[in-house]
């Protein structure tokens, strides 16, 4: 990578301004950024959420959202100006030769649709193979994405895969007519860290055969060392930094920088094991699954008040199913859940009101747990007014509370629809909605996946704060390691459905570990350049070795 800079420009984007409209006005969102990329360079763009991140990638394939435009600059893709040629001219360009790999994979797929047969559409559309080919090529690019039973996963729907496996897939799409440039939206946020280590060795090995340049987006520092050439650093649209990465990784000039590379410095006090007292929530012995299909195995533990378990494992291990068995949504072949002590129906429609208002949902994916026809006020409203009984004035008030306790002003945003917002701000209403019945028990589902660093440890200390004062359970659903060190009292480890391991925090980070867990905690990346090349080759190494 480091010889990419040598090689010829492949886009330039000078003095690009994009402005946001919000009813009749205006405003900028991006305000005179500057980008360079050579071809088989890759640039990292990092920033809190809000900086303008997705919107400058989107622009590079000289696209905008519903409601933005580009206002001012130029942009030459491998010489052609892309905001003087028709419309007509840009798609074809789109997916062919500047391909985009979406943060949120669930809401990008169409559900009606086989894997393979939306991955062939773009070839076979572009002219680039015949159907035949296409297919064959897909299985190969499944492979190499580490996708289980390349050959049978394209004749599935999107629904019937996990969140890690869609987002592989949609790699694998965006690859399908080898474009020339790719950007990448968090296209690893979805993904637990074993599987995000398979991912990013696929990008960068593809990268790299192809010689594809790539714009990569994302909030993980970490990660962006390992694929970047180059970081740019972003802020509310304004550039702020750029350098490549190993001197950006040493040395970072600006403070806004130095801040990035400091945070997730926070940890919740250690507490004492919780040895008396009936748990809020309590999973005994409970086997579930789809069709004839066991997916979760005889699982249990409990949640104590002001107590935070945390649930990890890889995708497609049964974290999520567990969320969803306690919830009601799908009734266990075996076993029970209990709360405060009771049996709960195993049905959400034959439980109470109140029992439902007790244990509310963080999903994990905010573009579609949030209806995109209505506005702030009424997502966050509805259980409040539903659970609570709050109408009028004091319904009112209760939203604005809860906007403000997220950290967005509700002057600003109470009537904005969820497209109006960035990703982390789409989660940050996800989590108002679960606080707004007034639970006794949360279950977040990867609430901090979508979030920036700086972000993601306002959100944690906030749920901190809450549990603390209404005495709130958690389940925290999550492939991030670092969050669960700052957050988490217990840890449960599942795999392939068991729980493997479970126990206090600070014993789980204590070896010995079961051999699943030391390659969970081994998988966390590090801010190295070097870290990834290094951990892939000492695994080569060590199965050179058992073979």
């Amino acid at each position: 990578m480091s010889e990419s800079s040598a090689k010829p420009v492949l886009l330039t984007m000078q003095d690009i301004h994009i402005d946001g409209r919000s009813g009749d006005t205006w405003s900028p969102i991006i305000k005179g950024v500057d980008l360079t990329l050579h071809r088989g360079e890759v640039i990292g763009l990092i920033g809190e959420s809000g900086a303008g991140k997705s919107t400058l990638g989107l622009a590079a394939m000289g696209f905008t959202r519903d409601g933005c435009r580009i206002s001012g600059g130029m942009i030459d893709f491998d010489g052609i100006d892309l905001l003087a040629i028709p419309e007509r001219e840009r798609r074809a360009l789109r997916g062919k030769r500047i391909a985009y790999v979406a943060q949120s994979a669930a809401a990008s797929f169409n559900p009606a649709h086989k894997l393979i047969d939306q991955y062939c559409e773009g070839p076979v559309q572009h002219g680039v193979m015949p159907r035949e080919k296409a297919e064959a090529d897909a299985v190969e690019l499944y492979r190499r994405m580490r996708l289980p039973n390349p050959e049978e996963i394209g004749f599935r729907y999107p629904h019937q895969v996990s969140g890690g496996q869609l987002q592989r897939a949609m790699t694998a799409m965006a690859m399908s007519c080898r474009p020339d440039l790719i950007i990448f939206d968090e296209p690893t946020t979805a993904l637990d860290v074993t599987t995000q280590i398979e991912v990013l060795s696929a990008i960068r090995d593809i990268v790299a055969q192809f010689d594809t340049a790539a714009i990569y987006i994302t909030h993980d520092l970490a990660v962006v060392a390992q694929m970047a050439d180059r970081i740019k650093v972003l802020l509310r649209g304004d550039e702020v930094e750029e350098s490549d990465t190993r001197s950006m990784l040493a040395a970072p000039k600006e403070d806004y920088t130095k801040s990035l590379w400091a945070v997730r410095s926070y940890a919740r006090p250690v507490q004492p094991p919780v040895t008396t007292g009936v748990p809020v929530v309590s999973v005994q012995n409970v086997t579930a699954g789809y069709g004839a299909a066991d997916v979760l195995k005889n699982i249990g533990f409990d949640i104590h008040a002001r107590r935070t378990v945390a649930v990890v494992g890889e995708s497609g291990s049964g974290k999520s199913t567990t969320a969803r068995v306690i919830t009601g949504l799908l009734p266990p072949r075996q076993g029970r859940i209990l709360f405060d002590g009771q049996p709960l129906p195993p049905d959400y429609r034959q439980r109470s009101r109140d029992q439902l208002r007790q244990a509310q949902m963080i999903y994990q994916m905010a573009d579609t747990a949030l209806n995109p026809k209505l506005r702030l006020r009424e997502l966050i409203g509805r259980p409040a007014e539903m659970y609570l009984g709050l109408k009028g004035k004091a319904l009112t008030e209760r939203i604005r509370d809860l906007l403000a306790l997220i950290e967005l002003e509700p002057e600003k945003y109470i009537d904005r629809l969820p497209s109006e917002l960035s990703g982390g701000q789409k989660q940050r209403i996800g989590i108002a909605r679960a606080l707004a019945a007034e639970p006794k028990f949360i279950i977040c589902d990867e609430v901090t996946s979508a979030l920036d660093q700086l972000v993601a440890e306002g959100i944690l200390k906030l749920l901190d704060r809450l549990q603390s004062e209404f005495n709130l359970a958690y389940m925290f659903i999550t492939h991030d390691l670092a969050t669960v060190k700052a957050i988490a009292d217990e840890v449960v480890v599942m795999q392939n459905g068991r729980v493997v391991e479970q126990g206090p925090k600070e014993e789980m980070f204590q070896p010995p570990h079961d051999p699943y867990t030391e390659l969970l905690l081994s998988s966390v990346p590090e801010m190295d350049p070097d870290w990834l090349t290094r951990l892939l080759a000492d695994r080569a190494a060590r199965r050179a070795g058992q073979g």
